[in-house]
This record gives structure tokens, C-alpha cells and sequence, in this order.
């Protein structure tokens, strides 16, 4: 110490002074204990699974989803059941979503069945199919073909559903023109009509069947008036599923009723109602059956074909067999 000199004399001097009000005991405790804390939690992280160090940093993610999807649980429901002017557009856009749907089935469905038709058809020339066999695959390729046009035509007056209701979407201004309003008035409409020939005795003396529940046509009248009474909303607030099932009850009733009434009109006229319909079953019978029997005529063919080349041709060396 002595080589330092006087002035690092003084500075060592002076530490000595200060150390002890630096840092007062009472801190270094602190200070320790502080020490000792981080040195246990560091321990106990070390020692805890890190799923469970997730689980209490993002804690409060679960509840945050959960109220956000219940958020938008109700925006859709409240956006499905809608009382405006759009009803009719929205159920016409589904059915034809799944209008479209159907017609790749069935056009699914054709293809296979023409597949087992050519397979059957080539079981018969190797003689492991019988004419029986082919016609059925026959007759069902010709349903699938006609299931796969239904199914089209479907799609197209689904597609014409679509523009008018379109063309149709009233102003917003105007609720008595919304869908919902027009579908019930159509159908107190028929329910008017119908009960016009209830209360009237002029029509009930000349159109007995109208008031007939065991007549099939009325029969079938009172079933779509059934249907459509279950069908009608009890309110405003609807989807557009419930809104179609509604509107195709209430077409289904219409044309119930101008059956019926047709049916009436003509035995009070002393004609036959089902004399045209039984004239066409008929002619399409008699189509069929043709088709049938074209089927079996072609299949006799190949059977003879198949039978004529199965046939071993002679030699021109051996001699013909006697």
C-alpha cells in the first residue's frame, strides 16, 4: 500500500468508508431471498411438464373460441330465418344446389347400368347369360335413362325457378308482397275455392264428388290439405328449407284440387275422367312390351350367330361327314 502513494491511500480509504452504507444489510437480505426465489422457480420449470406451462400461458384461448364460435352459431341461425324479401330466392338456390347434386347421380347410375347391360349382352354371346337376363339389364339401363332425364328436366325448372324469383323479389317496402305472405295467400286461396263448393248447395247437388272423402281424387286433395295445413309457420320467422317444404306443399295442393275438380266436372258431364290416362298407360304398355320383345328377337339372333361360328369348320383334307 505504501508504493500506491498518497492519493491510492485515500481511495482505498474511502471504499472502506462506503461499503457499509452501499448496501445496508436489510437489502442484501432482500437481495438473497431474491436470489433464492428465481433459483426455486428456475428448479420448478425445469421440473413441470411444458403442455402444462402451455396450458396456463394460453389459458384463456379455450373460452375466447368457444364464445366466438357461439357468436356465429347465432349470426347463422339468425341469418337462416329471415322474414324478408329474399325467402323464395334462398330456397330456390338450394333446391337447385340440390337438383344438381341428383342429376350427377343418376347420371352415375346410367353409366352403370350400361356397363351391365354390355356386360350381359357379351355373357349371352358366350351362352352364360340367358335373353331373360339381358332384357331385366335392359329394362333397368332404360329407367336409369329415364331417372337421368327427370333429373335434368328438374334442374332446368329449377333454374327457371331461380330467375323468377329473381324478377320477383318484392321492394323492401312492401311486406304484404313478401314470399311468405303470397305462398299463404295461395293457399287460403284453394282452401276459399274448395269451401266455395261446401257451402254452396247449387254445387253440391251438381258436383256430389267434391264433398266425396272416399272419391281418390278427393281423397288425395285432402291429403295435400292436410300436409299443407301441418306445414303452414306458425310465424314469420322461417329458413328457407321450411319456406320450400311449404311451397311445394302448397303446389302439390293446387294441383290436388284442379284434379279433383276436373274429376267432378267430368262425371257431371257423364265422362270418363281416367279414360285418357288409361289410353296413355296403355300405349306406353304396348311401347314397352314392343321394346321387349325387339330385345328378345335381337337376342335370339345372337344366340344363332354365336352358335353358327362356335361350329367347327371341316378340313378341306378330311373327308365330309356323311
Amino acid at each position: 500500500m505504501a508504493g500506491l502513494g498518497g492519493e491510492g491511500s485515500h481511495v482505498v480509504a474511502w471504499s472502506a468508508f462506503w461499503r457499509p452504507f452501499a448496501t445496508p444489510p436489510v437489502f442484501r437480505g432482500i437481495r438473497r431471498a431474491g436470489e433464492r426465489s428465481r433459483a426455486a422457480g428456475d428448479r420448478y420449470h425445469r421440473s413441470v411438464d411444458p403442455i402444462w406451462i402451455l396450458a396456463a400461458e394460453w389459458w384463456w384461448v379455450a373460452p375466447t373460441a368457444v364464445g366466438a364460435g357461439a357468436v356465429t352459431a347465432v349470426g347463422v341461425r339468425r341469418r337462416q330465418k329471415t322474414t324478408g324479401r329474399r325467402l323464395a330466392l334462398d330456397a330456390a338456390r338450394n333446391d337447385l344446389r340440390n337438383a344438381q347434386r341428383e342429376v350427377v347421380e343418376r347420371r352415375r347410375a346410367v353409366k352403370l347400368a350400361r356397363a351391365e347391360h354390355a356386360r350381359l349382352v357379351a355373357e349371352r354371346t358366350a351362352s352364360r347369360a340367358t335373353n331373360a337376363d339381358v332384357a331385366s339389364t335392359r329394362r333397368a339401363l332404360k329407367q336409369a335413362e329415364y331417372d337421368a332425364k327427370a333429373a335434368a328436366a328438374d334442374v332446368r325448372a329449377r333454374r327457371a325457378r331461380v330467375s323468377a324469383a329473381q324478377a320477383e323479389l318484392p321492394p323492401a317496402s312492401q311486406a304484404d308482397r313478401y314470399p311468405l305472405a303470397r305462398l299463404r295467400h295461395a293457399h287460403d286461396a284453394v282452401t276459399a275455392r274448395w269451401m266455395d263448393y261446401e257451402t254452396d248447395p247449387a254445387k253440391l247437388i251438381a258436383y256430389p264428388v267434391m264433398s266425396d272423402g272416399k272419391d281418390p281424387a278427393m281423397s288425395a286433395f285432402l291429403a295435400a290439405a292436410r300436409r299443407a295445413r301441418d306445414l303452414r309457420p306458425a310465424s314469420s320467422s322461417v329458413t328457407p328449407a321450411e319456406y320450400a317444404e311449404y311451397r311445394d306443399a302448397v303446389a302439390d295442393l293446387e294441383r290436388a284440387f284442379d284434379v279433383a275438380e276436373y274429376t267432378a266436372k267430368e262425371r257431371a258431364a257423364g265422362r270418363d275422367p281416367d279414360a285418357a290416362q288409361a289410353w296413355q298407360e296403355t300405349a306406353h304398355d304396348v311401347l314397352s312390351r314392343s321394346a321387349e320383345a325387339i330385345d328378345k328377337a335381337a337376342g335370339a339372333a345372337a344366340s344363332a350367330i354365336a352358335a353358327w361360328s362356335a361350329r367347327r369348320k371341316p378340313h378341306k383334307d378330311e373327308p365330309p361327314q356323311a
